[in-house]
């Protein structure tokens, strides 16, 4: 392909990547959700709030009743410009500065809903180191890369700077999965075969098949970006007769991006046991989440004391012990 030939299909294809992010971002999402992220930003003023994970996939399924966002937990991931842009400790502000994430728990009745989230505080300038290809975190980029929405944003330039936030994450995931995926393949074993990596690199146990269902319903999306993101990165790919698609990497190439990858592996672990670790001391809200998800899996309630919600390792004896009483660990599964 000549030089100008391929800059214009470079140009096109970040054109479809960054209109196919533009529409995910944009699609609008149940009012009961954006009501419960006003109650959540409050008087801040966050660069934006990006809804993602499990219930953003419930949402693109079609299912939006009260009841379904209710049962679970939504997702959210807070960006903003400095660190004490967010309501916290000077503690944690500073954990976030040095390992971030940090994660609160947020519980909000909204219309007589009792809703439940997960909120994530990176500023803008960690989800951008985050994103890049020569991060070693696997965890910012591989979760955007999935599909996710813009439920809060401040203004129209907040808005692009997460827009290229996202592209970027897209892009570097294409990339990896060309890299870690196989030699010739559909679309989607690229994408499997990329999230079964991050996974294992960030110690997260998950059920057999679940890469397989990060990508469930959304076949035609993740081929698009994929292939697209490629050609927009200077990636060539050829098109088999049947359909597969095979990335032009180089034995040698690929070999360099396998010993960079266990790199990447190798840290994972450490990085994600350390913001265990971090998040014990600084998991806002962190004793009633448990004490829901307690309560859900066992069907036992835990009274929660101002107390035991301030300080709950030191709390979670007296807490294990109620549950040893109440038979949770001798029940039948």
């Amino acid at each position: 392909m000549l030089s100008s030939d391929r800059t214009l299909a470079s140009a096109r294809a970040a054109g479809v990547v960054a209109r196919t992010v533009v529409a995910e971002l944009t699609e609008p999402v149940p009012p009961i959700i954006t009501r419960f992220v006003e109650r959540l930003v409050g008087s801040t003023r966050p660069v934006g709030v990006l809804f993602y994970g499990s219930l953003v996939r419930t949402l693109t399924k079609g299912d939006t009743t009260p009841e379904a966002l209710s049962e679970g937990v939504l997702d959210f991931y807070v960006i903003v410009d400095r660190q004490g842009d967010w309501p916290r400790g000077r503690l944690a502000r500073l954990a976030n500065a040095v390992l971030p994430p940090n994660v609160e728990y947020h519980e909000h009745e909204v219309d007589g809903v009792p809703l439940r989230a997960k909120v994530a505080i990176l500023t803008l300038a960690q989800f951008r180191r985050l994103t890049r290809p020569q991060s070693r975190d696997t965890t910012i980029w591989s979760r955007f890369s999935q599909p996710v929405r813009l439920v809060w944003v401040r203004d129209s330039e907040a808005a692009d700077s997460l827009l290229r936030c996202v592209v970027r994450a897209v892009g570097t995931a294409a990339r990896w999965a060309a890299e870690l995926g196989p030699e010739h393949g559909r679309p989607e074993q690229y994408w499997e075969a990329l999230f079964r990596r991050t996974y294992a690199a960030e110690l997260r146990v998950e059920k057999t098949g679940r890469s397989r269902s990060l990508i469930e319903g959304e076949e035609a999306r993740f081929s698009q970006l994929l292939t697209a993101s490629w050609v927009a990165g200077g990636l060539e790919a050829s098109v088999l007769s049947d359909g597969e698609i095979a990335p032009d990497i180089a034995p040698a190439e690929h070999r360099t991006a396998l010993r960079r990858w266990s790199a990447r592996a190798r840290l994972g672990r450490p990085l994600n046991i350390a913001r265990l670790v971090k998040a014990a001391f600084t998991f806002t809200g962190g004793a009633r989440y448990l004490v829901w998800k307690i309560q859900r899996h066992s069907g036992v309630a835990i009274a929660l004391t101002p107390f035991a919600e301030r300080h709950p390792i030191l709390c979670a004896p007296a807490v294990l012990l109620r549950l040893v009483r109440a038979g949770v660990f001798s029940r039948s599964s």
